[in-house]
């Protein structure tokens, strides 16, 4: 049985407070109500060895499994406490149902349930909450939820494939690693001295082989120190604001990872936008959250311009083609939104749009980069056996005459 610690208003007015067990938060609540205690607030209270010593972090696969079972819960007619109870009740993860547990006492004391989420900006972003707040206004919950899970599982499925075609190439260079040390640990140490044993002169490529093995042989230690005192002045500089900004216009300045990067961030914007304008926010209020919710610092900067010329009465496309980050396929199609009063649906058009161009310019960033990883690793490990190949056959030759 389970140790629940509850709260509870006695038949007298005064509160009270204790613990009971319980097969289940319901029979707890249960029989607690049986001893006429009223306005019941029960939470599940774990032994010694169930304590976590980190909380379990909630996945995104798991946000938005439970924003899409919760809307088709509400689109079924269910009441909003009774479909967060049972996703709680029936989730594995420990944070996430302490979450929605919580999430269930907020809605029985008559709050919204954008308002019990913004207890929890880890797990539910702000654009997220946004438009799940101009949702309950409007009175779309069940369709707005139905959205937002689209929208999150097409972010998923993006960084799906990504970490997918990067697999490949990963292996091939991870392998390529390990050949190359195996050789300059092992195997050259064992030719070096054979080839000082016969007095050979040895052919350049050889030569240079062996003084960058014996180089990180002899200074290994220092290496090691160089590179933890490198990371180390790499990680204080991108903790800046400044180092950050750095790093986020270097990544865009990039060829093809940087036009990659900008397609994607640009159909990340006009998506959130439209999600946030068709849930009836505020464009003002829709433009900040959605440029707080990019992770470039270059764009959200520039971005913060967009939002004082469109209150100066500017509009929206001006602005974005102004900055130069935003193609101008994408500021004429949102032009043509404002002056026909169809922005939220031209939104959605160009987030379309870029979501095919981001495909196929991840198609073309994986193809080069296949390439580029084995010819890199093939130059190297080809480097590796010519030196020893030619050092044999100068060998041969000297032994021979």
């Amino acid at each position: 049985m389970t140790r629940y610690a509850y709260v509870a208003v006695e038949p007298n007015g005064r509160t009270t407070r204790g613990t009971t067990r319980a097969q289940s938060r319901e029979d707890a609540e249960l029989a607690l109500y049986e001893k006429e205690l009223r306005q019941i607030r029960v939470k599940e209270k774990p032994g010694l060895l169930q304590i976590e010593l980190t909380a379990r972090r909630v996945k995104p696969e798991e946000v938005m499994h439970i924003t899409r079972q919760l809307g088709a819960f509400v689109q079924a007619g269910m009441p909003l406490t009774d479909s967060v109870h049972s996703l709680g009740r029936e989730s594995s993860n420990a944070t996430l149902r302490r979450m929605m547990f919580e999430v269930e006492d907020g809605l029985r004391d008559g709050e919204r349930l954008s308002d019990c989420f913004d207890r929890h900006p880890r797990i539910f972003p702000e654009f997220y909450r946004g438009i799940l707040r101009s949702a309950e206004l409007s009175g779309r919950l069940d369709t707005v939820l139905a959205q937002l899970a689209r929208y999150l599982e097409r972010d998923l499925e993006a960084r799906r494939r990504i970490k997918q075609a990067l697999i490949y190439p990963s292996v091939v260079a991870v392998m390529s690693l390990v050949t190359i040390v195996v050789l300059a640990g092992f195997v050259l140490p064992r030719f070096k001295e054979f080839f000082a044993s016969l007095g050979a002169n040895l052919p350049l490529p050889t030569r240079i082989l062996l003084g960058v093995t014996d180089f990180i042989t002899a200074w290994w230690w220092a290496i090691l120190i160089g590179t933890g005192l490198f990371i180390l002045i790499l990680v204080y500089v991108l903790g800046t604001t400044a180092g950050r900004y750095l790093r986020d216009r270097f990544v865009l300045m990039i060829p093809v990872i940087g036009g990659t990067v900008r397609f994607a961030l640009v159909e990340r914007f006009c998506r959130i936008l439209s999600s946030m304008v068709s849930a009836g926010v505020q464009l003002p209020q829709a433009l900040r959250v959605a440029t707080g919710s990019l992770p470039n610092k270059v764009f959200r900067h520039s971005l913060s311009g967009v939002l004082e010329a469109m209150l100066q009465g500017e509009g929206l496309a001006k602005p974005l083609a102004a900055t130069g980050l935003f193609p101008p396929t994408a500021a004429e199609m949102l032009r043509v939104g404002e002056e026909t009063g169809t922005l939220d649906n031209q939104l959605e058009v160009t987030a379309q749009y870029y979501e095919g161009e981001l495909d196929y310019k991840l198609k073309k960033l994986i193809g080069l980069f296949e390439p580029v990883v084995i010819i890199v690793m093939g130059v190297v490990v080809g480097f590796v056996a010519v030196a020893l190949v030619s050092a044999m056959y100068g060998v041969f030759r000297q032994v021979q005459g």
